[in-house]
């Protein structure tokens, strides 16, 4: 299967994700939270610092849950449409 690059939008959603993500974490260790959520810590470390920038919806779950945050609210962080300059431009990276 091949996949297509990332659209700008989808990076910057993606570094949202990640900098939420942070912020919820607090002072937790990396480690505690991605085993109580059941990723590795290099997969955490990866969503987090915007790396892998659609993480498999099981994933994101897993850490909302283990962190108390609500789909809803991470659909809605990190979907701003005021936040997404490349929304409307089907511009895709590394074209």
């Amino acid at each position: 299967m091949v996949r297509l690059p990332l659209t700008v939008a989808e990076v910057e959603r993606g570094q949202r994700l990640g900098a939420l993500l942070r912020l919820a974490r607090g002072e937790r260790s990396m480690l505690e939270v991605a085993l109580d959520a059941r990723v590795s810590p290099e997969t955490l470390r990866k969503i987090e610092t915007g790396r892998v920038a659609t993480p498999a919806f099981p994933t994101i779950a897993a850490i909302a849950d283990v962190l108390g945050l609500s789909l809803d609210a991470v659909w809605a962080e990190i979907n701003r449409p005021e936040l997404d300059r490349g929304r409307d431009a089907p511009e895709r990276l590394g074209s």
